[in-house]
């Protein structure tokens, strides 16, 4: 019996199967409607916030973070928190870390998180 194969260079489906660029990952930042606040769990995540300052989601992706945000939007592998609270992404605040490999992105994906909050945001990160 003949095994059928997919078409040369690609997956049945329809991903590239050749070679992946190292740096292709991004970390993102979303700000989050204020009312936010009111929500139990990232009331409890974030006691000492100040209200001074936006809330805001930290992230880390394989795609753009166009791409990201608006697969949150239309609830594909979304973050409860940024499908109800999401309102736009904040490049300056990511776009001079991107792109890096994914270890190097998980990192920065804590590490900005843990900055933004010591700075007094409101964070939330999954």
């Amino acid at each position: 019996m003949r095994v059928k194969r997919a078409p040369l260079g690609r997956s049945w489906r329809g991903r590239s199967t050749g070679p992946v660029a190292p740096y292709h990952h991004s970390v993102y930042v979303v700000e989050l409607d204020p009312s936010v606040r009111g929500d139990w769990r990232f009331a409890k995540a974030n006691p000492d916030c100040s209200a001074e300052l936006p809330c805001l989601y930290v992230g880390l992706t394989g795609l753009t973070p166009e791409e990201r945000l608006a697969r949150h939007k239309a609830g594909v592998q979304d973050s409860r928190i940024v499908k109800r609270y999401g309102l736009r992404l904040l490049p300056a605040m990511y776009e001079h870390l991107n792109p890096m490999p994914y270890e190097a992105a998980a990192q920065m994906e804590a590490e900005l998180a843990e900055e933004l909050r010591a700075a007094g945001h409101g964070v939330w990160q999954h």
